[in-house]
């Protein structure tokens, strides 16, 4: 597909434009699979790896299909098009994807999503809206309060699917489907294909079109993934001293915990790393600040649960470390996803005590090879590590020859991808606001 342009999937002219000015040609293969069977109108079922263009594969063909119907105009508070989404910051990364390529079409977009004030979303609903991009909590809100109508949507997407499910959204979405008229499109995006997903899939779509770009939980094949058996005593200290002896300039890390991530960058801070931390506690307003400060290069390093990083895409970020496992399998390929996007190489470094070898073992086992254990001079390693079934163990630090972990090339110029919280309680545990 690599010789595939965005004018061989039948993009029209306006939507081309846009995505020249972006600098994009060539898509990714879940966009060149998943434009056309969109543009043809019906249902699908799709799953990629994350940083792979999912978003662009249904906002442009989407745009199309709303731009070129004979459908009648929106009214006041009735969207054509519902994109739900399980995190706050996907719904701003979706909407902006929305926002970019429909550049030259005359379309009403917007967000809605908790933890922000709910009257501007009101006042907004009260114009023609065409395509609305929200979060299943707060929007069953704006529904039980006649403040938005569903009764005209004519496409409906369903975006990271597997994670709506973990977070248990899918009553609330169930809510909102009753609202829906029947006949219309259903698009389901999701990282993995579980049996659950197969399920919900089994009840919502009609007759789909199915496209499974990567193998069921194989992580990117272009992260360098390494594990560092350490005493929980010693994990900070062993963090800060790799973050300085690596030069690692840009480092997002994960905790089980919405504590465990203030109490982490506060320590990191005192031992001179700067460090924020975003989690779904966190007020929008201070989570955009963070991730601004974070991409910009003022914070070096992010801490963040499972949740509140599920949104963010940042360019070539080159390191993740996870400063626990988490105790979902699949969470940790999510993790590691926000690395190594769209063709560019990264790093993710695992620091793991001896209660967290079985979590590891089970990674293991998911992504069906072992991971290399590292070593640096001065951290005790864990007695139980002698009993972990793997001995492949290397000295030297993580990240390889790069400088942070991974070389600071491009990423191809790739659309898309994108890949936060409003929610319900997590498979790890974590819970995040509602922002009601």
């Amino acid at each position: 597909m690599t010789d595939t342009t965005f004018a061989d999937l039948g993009l029209a002219d306006t939507l081309l434009r846009a995505l020249e000015t972006s600098g994009y040609q060539h898509p990714t293969p879940i966009q060149a699979r998943a434009i056309p069977e969109v543009l043809k109108g019906g249902d699908l079922l799709a799953a990629a790896q994350t940083g792979t263009g999912k978003t662009a594969g249904f906002t442009l063909p989407i745009l199309q299909r709303l731009s070129t119907s004979d459908a009648p105009k929106p009214g006041a508070g009735r969207p054509r098009c519902l994109v739900l989404t399980p995190t706050r910051e996907l719904a701003a990364q979706v909407h902006d994807s929305v926002k970019t390529y429909g550049r030259n079409l005359k379309m009403r977009s917007m967000t809605i999503f908790g933890g922000v004030n709910m009257n501007p979303q009101i006042k907004a609903l009260r114009d023609r809206m065409d395509i609305v991009v929200a979060t299943p909590g707060r929007l069953l809100d704006h529904a039980n309060q006649k403040t938005i109508d569903l009764s005209g949507v004519e496409i409906l997407v369903l975006d990271e699917a597997d994670r709506m499910l973990d977070m248990g959204f899918i009553r609330d979405i169930k809510k909102l489907i009753a609202m829906m008229p029947k006949q219309r499109q259903n698009l389901m995006f999701s990282a993995t294909f579980s049996d659950e997903i197969r399920k919900l899939a089994n009840g919502l779509l009609n007759n789909p079109a199915e496209i499974d770009i990567a193998p069921r939980n194989t992580a990117a094949e272009s992260v360098q993934q390494s594990v560092h058996l350490v005493e929980t005593s010693q994990k900070r200290e062993l963090l800060s001293h790799l973050i300085r002896t690596n030069n690692w300039e840009q480092v997002l890390v994960f905790t089980r915990t919405k504590h465990g991530a203030n109490r982490l960058a506060e320590k990191l801070s005192k031992d001179g790393v700067r460090s924020e931390a975003i989690h779904g506690n966190k007020s929008q307003a201070a989570r955009t600040k963070a991730l601004k400060q974070f991409k910009s290069g003022q914070v070096p390093v992010l801490v963040a649960t499972d949740i509140a990083a599920r949104g963010l895409d940042i360019d070539q970020l080159p390191q993740v470390v996870n400063f626990e496992l988490p105790n979902v399998p699949e969470d940790y390929v999510h993790r590691i996803g926000r690395t190594g996007r769209a063709g560019s190489a990264g790093a993710a470094l695992s620091l793991v005590d001896g209660e967290e070898i079985k979590l590891l073992k089970g990674i293991e086992r998911l992504i069906q090879r072992p991971i290399d254990r590292i070593e640096t001079e001065g951290f005790a390693t864990p007695k139980p590590a002698a009993n972990d079934g793997n001995a492949n163990r290397r000295g030297g630090k993580p990240g390889g020859g790069a400088r942070n972990g991974a070389p600071r090339n491009g990423r191809g110029g790739k659309p898309g991808g994108g890949r936060g919280g409003n929610g319900r309680p997590s498979a790890n545990g974590n819970r995040a606001a509602r922002g009601r």
